[in-house]
């Protein structure tokens, strides 16, 4: 059976112990630049080869400079092995135009087994309230040569509350919200859902800002192994100051579970 494009362009191999190599596809790319997320899951991949427990936990990621399609070097490390969870660092290399290996992007993650984990929850969190699936609306109503080459990935439906921008009519209260999956029907799981928290438009759009919003970092926290079918997504921005914003995500899967949260620093750059 054929992997799913996800797996096949987040696959990484094993040069020697704790190298990866990794060739990074330009279809999950917004503008230029490929998607954070996108690179964020492809790391956790090697992260997750190279410690002792599954799954990603928690996820802090701090981007240094863009990152382009192709060839690109990955080195992970244990940095602490117990017996629920273990800890591990991973960096992701490109050769720069001089011949020189550029740092892109740094990882500081804690594995664990989802598996594992009790099923008594108590929250106060819901579910966003947004329209059924076919009520919302799909890439093919985004103005004519915006949408990025990611969204022939995905199978994303934006809510219509919340894209305003895409008219010229932004509602201001930086929100964002979305049915979510894979555009080849695979399921979610742990390393699809820390690329699912940075793959809607930014909420800087509903505030009125287009053009680039690069993360600065991402701290993604994966909650629970989620259920089969499609998700929701929420985003929120409540502050943007100096040029820069915030960005919390909440995703929910067919079972009405949180199962991953993100907050995120962005800069704004007007286009």
């Amino acid at each position: 059976m054929s992997l799913s494009e996800f797996d096949r362009d987040t696959a990484v191999t094993l040069r020697e112990p704790g190298v990866y190599d990794a060739d990074l596809s330009g279809g999950w790319a917004i503008g230029s630049a490929l998607n954070g997320g996108y690179l964020l899951a492809t790391m956790a991949r090697a992260l997750g080869d190279t410690m002792p427990h599954p799954h990603p936990f928690t996820v802090s990621t701090h981007y240094l400079t863009a990152t382009a399609a192709g060839p690109a070097t990955v080195r992970a490390e244990t940095v602490r092995a117990g017996r629920t969870l273990s800890t591990g660092a991973a960096s992701l290399f490109q050769t720069g135009p001089d011949g020189r290996e550029v740092e892109r992007i740094r990882v500081l993650a804690t594995y664990g087994d989802l598996a594992t984990l009790s099923e008594d929850v108590r929250t106060a969190a819901k579910p966003p309230e947004m329209p059924p699936y076919e009520h919302c609306l799909g890439s093919e109503h985004a103005p004519s040569g915006s949408s990025p080459a990611m969204a022939d990935r995905l199978d994303m439906r934006l809510d219509p509350a919340t894209v305003g921008w895409a008219v010229g009519a932004p509602s201001g209260k930086g929100e964002m919200r979305a049915w979510f999956g894979l555009a080849d029907g695979r399921d979610p799981d742990p390393l699809s859902l820390l690329m699912t928290v940075d793959a809607l438009p930014p909420t800087a759009f509903e505030l009125g800002i287009g053009g680039w919003v690069p993360t600065v970092e991402l701290t993604a926290h994966v909650r629970a192994l989620p259920a089969p079918g499609p998700l929701r997504v929420a985003l929120s921005t409540r502050n943007l100051a100096g040029g820069f914003l915030e960005e919390d995500a909440e995703v929910w899967d067919s079972a009405d579970r949180l199962v991953a949260q993100s907050r995120q620093l962005a800069r704004a750059v007007r286009g």
